[in-house]
């Protein structure tokens, strides 16, 4: 494919972000004000306080202006990459969700990684051997893994794992007498990523597994296939360098989408095994009416799931060059 064709195909993707980002922002910003709750209250925490000191506290932090003052302010920051002052954390609201980000994409990765893979793989498996009790196990596993609440398989794993047999620790990302650097770390890390990742992966795996292996057979049903069988050319390069290589078009668009759908639903995970990310964060800023950190929150993650669908889309025009010249 030619760089320049899929140069302005990326840039064509890019601008139509523009917009998209904009409403994001202004349909977040309308949904968080419009819910019930004051965050001076939740600051004051009941105490008494003098009207003067409550206004005073408004006034600090932009809540006494009308909200489409509010608004345009939010966007004349948001141009010059500020997303606020947390009423919470007294710190900017950039660095804290940078601070926390690591750990949220560590998670989403690694449970991303893993579903892709072994979905992909379990998918071709079942797909060469129909009805077959690798196949009905295969399906059995990924339609339970699909049925479970995130939060509830969550919470088996810790009970079952963490508690029971204590291979596992059961809540956090470091433990307090590991090394703070070196391979130790890295190893202590990866203890505490295992349940979480396993956790979160359930959902995605078995989405990636089912449409694999339909579209899998779909394939291999094809003449072109017989007639390379009929030539033949080696099974495996049959299956993975013909046959995969057709089906996983709409498995790349659904690697894609889950990418978005894991940095939009890591609340329950994190909040499940104490994970400090995102999501963990998004769950304490909810508790307390943090406007600034909800705001901050959705807009980054928004930028993150455009950047992943615009991804999605240059891998899908790499592996279908096609579709550059729709």
């Amino acid at each position: 494919m030619p760089t320049k064709s899929l140069l302005i195909y990326v840039g064509g993707r890019l601008l139509q972000a523009v917009p998209i980002m904009f409403v994001i922002i202004l349909i977040n910003f309308a949904l968080i004000h419009a819910a019930p709750g004051d965050p001076v209250d939740i600051l004051i925490g009941g105490a008494d306080a003098t009207p003067e000191y409550i206004e005073g506290l408004r006034r600090e932090f932009g809540l006494d202006q009308p909200l489409w003052q509010q608004f345009v302010t939010y966007i004349s920051k948001i141009v010059q990459f500020d997303l606020g002052y947390s009423l919470r954390y007294r710190e900017p609201v950039l660095s804290l969700i940078l601070g926390r980000m690591p750990a949220t994409l560590l998670l989403m990765g690694t449970a991303l990684f893993f579903s892709s893979l072994i979905g992909i793989l379990l998918g071709v498996f079942a797909a060469r051997r129909p009805y077959s009790v690798g196949d009905y196990t295969a399906t059995f596993v990924s339609l339970a893994g699909y049925s479970m609440p995130v939060f509830w398989l969550g919470q088996i794993m810790l009970v079952i794992f963490a508690l029971h047999l204590a291979w596992f620790p059961t809540q956090g990302m470091y433990s307090l007498r590991a090394p703070s650097q070196g391979f130790g770390r890295i190893l202590d890390v990866a203890h505490h990523l295992v349940l979480p990742a396993i956790t979160y992966s359930f959902y995605h795996l078995a989405l990636i597994y089912r449409l694999t292996r339909i579209k899998m057979q779909e394939v291999l049903a094809l003449d072109f296939i017989t007639t390379a069988r009929a030539k033949g050319v080696a099974e495996g390069r049959v299956v993975y360098r013909h046959a995969l290589r057709n089906a996983i078009l709409p498995v790349v668009t659904v690697i894609g989408l889950n990418f978005g759908f894991m940095l939009a639903g890591s609340v329950l995970t994190e909040t499940v095994f104490a994970w400090p990310g995102m999501g963990r964060l998004l769950y304490e800023a909810v508790g307390a009416r943090d406007y600034p950190v909800l705001m901050g929150l959705f807009t980054v993650l928004s930028v993150m799931v455009i950047c992943a669908n615009v991804i999605t889309d240059v891998v899908y025009a790499l592996v279908d060059p096609r579709v550059v010249y729709r």
